[in-house]
């Protein structure tokens, strides 16, 4: 009897035990699924949290790019804006300091513009060319060699055809932009701009006169500037002897602090090229400083 006694508990506390296991085995379970659900809900705030602030800094780094464009569209316009300026009182500049601007006009052309970069490399002289859109292409390697030299490429329409030019004031800035984007091409470069026009036959006066100031009016609200010259040689205009051009020259520049010399350099101008070493030291002698349109740009330094 009490062997049977002794073996109900014995079996009593083997079941008890097994009840303590089990509920042992429950508590953690009921533990590590507490332990799980909360790190998934704190991971999913962390990953919640982590997109706000990549959203946030995606906001403020594209706020910062428009900044930045908005900033970078702004001093493109304020350096346009000085240049216009410069430009337009290039007459008047500090008293006492004589300059003078070398202007070349219809280029380029095989036969004429690279011995005029010839001579004003012997001389170190840099120029401004004004250069025709219908011109350009066939003239890359020129283009490019007055860009890399130094020299300023200017904008002289596209066809330099008067009546074409002239229709309306819609025509003018369609030859303009025509060169620009043939420049830009023979460059391969889509952020040079000439920034500056050279009206055929001059910016002012003549039968298309109306056209021409409506023409000024649009340049200066687009900070497009247009120079004609106050000094020339009729290299273009019937001197056909380097006494002419010589004698031109001396006329046209006489008492003149600040000049800028037109002159040409198509395809049939051989007189100029074969004259400009001439040009070059009368010039020097009475003591002008050469200079060209990047002398009157704000290089933002």
């Amino acid at each position: 009897m009490m062997y049977q006694i002794e073996e109900i508990k014995t079996e009593k506390r083997k079941l008890n035990y097994k009840k303590l296991v089990i509920c042992i085995l429950i508590l953690l379970l009921v533990l590590y699924v507490s332990i799980r659900l909360g790190m998934t809900a704190a991971q999913k705030s962390q990953e919640g949290s982590l997109a706000s602030v990549q959203e946030q800094s995606g906001d403020i780094k594209q706020q910062d790019t428009e900044q930045a464009k908005e900033i970078d569209e702004e001093e493109i316009k304020r350096r346009k804006a000085h240049f216009y300026k410069e430009v337009d009182d290039i007459y008047n500049g500090e008293p006492g300091v004589k300059r003078v601007f070398l202007t070349f006009d219809d280029g380029p052309s095989d036969t004429v513009t690279p011995h005029i970069l010839d001579v004003l490399k012997q001389y170190n002289v840099k120029a401004t060319f004004f250069v025709l859109g219908n011109r350009v292409s066939d003239h890359k390697d020129l283009i490019n060699r007055e860009y890399a030299e130094g020299h300023y490429i200017g904008n002289h329409s596209y066809t330099h055809e008067y009546s074409k030019i002239y229709s309306s004031d819609e025509s003018v800035l369609e030859e303009y932009n025509k060169t620009e984007a043939e420049i830009k091409k023979a460059l391969n470069d889509d952020n040079y701009s000439t920034n500056i026009f050279r009206f055929p036959g001059g910016a002012y006066g003549g039968p298309y006169e109306d056209i021409k100031a409506k023409t000024r009016k649009i340049f200066k609200k687009k900070h497009i500037a247009f120079l004609d010259w106050n000094a020339l040689t009729y290299d273009a205009e019937g001197a056909d002897t380097k006494e002419e051009i010589m004698e031109n020259l001396k006329k046209t520049t006489d008492g003149k602090e600040n000049v800028v010399l037109l002159m040409h350099d198509a395809a049939d101008k051989t007189l100029t090229y074969e004259t400009l070493p001439d040009v070059i030291e009368y010039l020097q002698e009475k003591g002008y400083a050469f200079q060209n349109m990047y002398d009157l740009m704000d290089m933002g330094e």
